[in-house]
């Protein structure tokens, strides 16, 4: 393997970088960033840690390298936060020192071999950038950070030469009042961002980091264990692609992003889940399997966590891999429908753990369509593991209103192929957001809301039937 931190192979992962990941698409309604956003300073935070080297991506880490790729976005995740009253720029610098050393995923950068593939380098020590913004005296402090973070994740990010995170405070009238903190996914998915959220919160008592960092990962992956996993999930990877359709022409379409809020489908849900004694997340997708367009298996792509493998529940890093799994629930009663998707969706959960260039060498080999079905990622914290409250009685499933769709996104660059995101409702305890993205080559924005209504409808009606049944 060529030594990947010879000029030839950094120039090549610039190029790389700069040619295929481009800058990341602006938070819808955050705001235009303005002439005003420049640091007034930049604090050097010195850090140091263990764990230094150089290897392969782990499963995870390529996996969503390849996502980026297929989107061109370096995919920021973050957000920005109010701090607490009497926070200091020392303060801060010494957090942001502590995560450094303590999240080794924070301290990678990639380094690329002359032909092009990445490789994960973990620094021991290095210097890394907390800017400080002064926001206008007249000015609204969060409109202001909104902006910054906004503008944080629109910029281009360089893999190589910068470090993962992009931290920012922003001071009103002489005080820190805001931070904007902005990384690449690459350092985690969705469940290791809440406990690094968590962990920060919380270091002093913050335990030993005993989660197995990407590094180790992949010299396990490597490894004959690995390597024997690897080959078992790609036998059941290659008896479902050889269900799915053809790999189609290329086709000219736009991309959409939609939001549909609904108060109906988690009643529904409730009392699907309650009384068929079966996992939430189960029922929505044999909702969403019976609810898809067209003949042929109901083939779902699970976003699956990974966590329950052995050193992966508190590490924080990229595990998450997308499963698959087909079931046969055309015509079928929705309770036959919910045992199939069962069976399936336990398969797709185990062997979601897997070389995703060997997964891609399946379906070029099979012609298969590498976007077939439907894409599913049931993200909700609140309502996950279970429902508050008594389940709802008939009456209230009728008098529940559909939910409300508005596009928000229409743009070139590709988002995921069809797909929906669940997620518990932010702005109503008691709703659910069902955030869809289609192309429209495929699937056209009737269809995608045709999806969703089509979900929602049989829920209700399942659901009424189920308590009208029950003695």
């Amino acid at each position: 393997m060529p030594d990947p931190a010879t000029a030839t192979a950094t120039a090549t992962a610039t190029a790389t970088a700069t040619a295929t990941v481009t800058a990341a698409r602006a938070v819808p309604g955050a705001g235009a960033p303005g002439p005003a956003l420049t640091p007034v300073r930049r604090i050097p935070v010195r850090f140091s840690g263990d764990g230094a080297g150089l290897g392969e991506l782990s499963w995870g880490q390529r996996e969503i390298w390849l996502t980026m790729l297929r989107q061109r976005s370096w995919l920021p995740i973050g957000g920005w936060s109010r701090l607490a009253p009497g926070t200091t720029l020392a303060g801060v610098a010494d957090e942001l020192r502590w995560i450094m050393r303590r999240y080794r995923p924070m301290r990678t950068r990639l380094r690329f071999t002359a032909g092009g593939r990445p490789l994960q380098s973990v620094a021991g020590r290095g210097t890394i950038g907390l800017d400080v913004y002064d926001c206008p005296d007249d000015a609204d402090p969060e409109a202001f950070v909104a902006a910054l973070d906004a503008r944080d994740r629109g910029r281009p990010f360089d893999f190589v030469e910068e470090w993962p995170v992009r931290m920012a405070v922003v001071r009103h009238r002489g005080a820190p009042t805001h931070l904007s903190t902005v990384m690449t996914h690459l350092v985690t998915d969705g469940l290791g961002g809440r406990l690094f959220l968590a962990e920060v919160a919380d270091r002093a008592n913050a335990g030993p980091d005993t989660g197995l960092p990407p590094l180790d990962q992949a010299r396990w992956q490597a490894g004959d264990a690995g390597r024997r996993q690897n080959a078992k999930a790609l036998r059941h990877w290659e008896r479902t692609i050889a269900r799915l359709p053809a790999k189609p022409p290329p086709a000219a379409g736009r991309f959409l992003r939609g939001e549909l809020r609904t108060t109906a489908l988690p009643l529904a849900v409730h009392v699907l889940s309650e009384r068929a004694d079966a996992d939430s997340s189960q029922v929505l997708m044999a909702l969403f399997a019976q609810a898809l367009p067209g003949d042929g298996p109901a083939v779902l792509r699970p976003m699956v966590s990974n966590r329950f493998r052995r050193g992966f529940e508190r590490v924080v890093a990229m595990v998450a891999q997308r499963g698959i799994c087909a079931a046969d629930v055309a015509g079928e009663p929705f309770a036959e429908a919910l045992r199939r998707v069962g069976v399936a969706a336990m398969a797709a959960y185990k062997y979601a753990y897997v070389d995703p260039d060997a997964v891609a060498g399946l379906y070029a080999r099979a012609g298969a369509d590498p976007d077939a079905g439907l894409w599913f990622n049931d993200r909700r914290v609140a309502t996950r593991q279970g429902f508050g409250g008594p389940v709802p009685d008939a009456d209230a499933l009728r008098a529940a209103a559909p939910g409300r769709l508005r596009w928000t996104v229409e743009q070139d660059d590709p988002f995921d192929p069809l797909s929906v995101d669940v997620d518990d409702d932010g702005e109503d305890p008691g709703a659910l957001l069902l955030t869809v993205f289609t192309d429209t080559a495929r699937l056209p924005a009737a269809g995608a809301e045709a999806l969703l209504r089509r979900a929602e409808e049989r829920a209700v009606r399942e659901a009424i039937a189920m308590l009208e049944e029950t003695p």
